[in-house]
Formats: structure tokens, sequence, C-alpha cells
């Protein structure tokens, strides 16, 4: 049997890559690797899959979130959980939604 689309769900489909596509192009939205994905799903702390997708060093992370290195530490190994406006800070500074720093 096969699958087919009505028309108006085929015209949403059509119109949903349309807008992903164009958002690549445009560098709002970005593709995420499979071992990214899958590191999250398995459990790794996002602070830290982020950071090192992102190729920085915990001091530049640190930095550029205006917190210390043994914080960012702690939040990576668990031990913290970093407030809400330092979340925000490292999330800004990995260029990723708060959302996504959230275990």
């Amino acid at each position: 049997m096969k699958n087919e689309l009505s028309q108006p769900e085929e015209t949403e489909d059509i119109r949903a890559y349309d807008e992903a596509k164009a958002a690549l192009a445009a560098g709002t939205e970005e593709l995420v690797p499979g071992e990214v994905v899958f590191a999250l799903l398995d459990g790794a702390n996002p602070v830290r899959v982020w950071r090192e997708y992102r190729g920085l060093t915990q001091q530049q992370l640190a930095d550029a979130a205006g917190i210390s290195k043994p914080y960012l530490s702690q939040i990576e190994s668990g031990k913290r959980t970093g407030s809400a406006a330092v979340l925000r800070a490292l999330a800004d500074a990995l260029a990723v939604d708060v959302d996504e720093l959230l275990a």
C-alpha cells in the first residue's frame, strides 16, 4: 500500500522544507552533527558537549561567560547547576538556546 500525502499535507511539507533550507542559508539555524545529538541523548553534560563541539577550552568559555573556570568545571561535572543568569551567559557564549543546556 502506497502512503500518499494529501495535497495540503504535501504543500505544508514543501513549505517547511523551504523554510528550513532558507534558515540554514541565512545562518539562523545550524545542522548539529550526530555525535553531538547522541552525546546529549546519552546523558552527557550539555555544557561540556556544546563547549567541546564549539572547540572551546573551559577557560575560554568561562571567560566568555564571565565566570571562573572552577565554577564552569563544577557545572560540567554536575556538582553545581548554575544560576539562570550564568546559564544564559553560557548559552550566549555557546550560541545555543538556554533550553539546550538544561539536562
